[in-house]
């Protein structure tokens, strides 16, 4: 099975959800960038699922950095650790 099939168990923006919106998700993002983090590329921890929009927000698009708020939530994720069973501990 491929690995990024069971971020979309929810099918929600997990940003969006955060703010009380529900948006499908459509994307999955690296929290860690997977060219910098290969070791962390299918790591469940460091994958969460996005709309478009949020992932606009979150990697600049033409140059595929991360913006603030993606590095914002980058230093809010411990390698290793699974933010989704502490999500009040993630808040970004």
């Amino acid at each position: 099975l491929f690995p990024y099939t069971t971020l979309f168990r929810s099918y929600l923006c997990q940003i969006s959800k955060r703010y009380g919106r529900r948006v499908e998700a459509e994307v999955v993002h690296h929290i860690y960038p997977a060219d910098e983090y290969p070791e962390y590329q299918f790591c469940d921890w460091n994958l969460i699922s996005v709309s478009v929009g949020e992932h606009n927000k979150l990697e600049n698009r033409s140059t595929g950095a991360l913006t603030e708020l993606g590095e914002e939530l980058k230093r809010h994720t411990i390698p290793g650790v699974d933010w989704r069973k502490k999500k009040k501990d993630y808040a970004i």
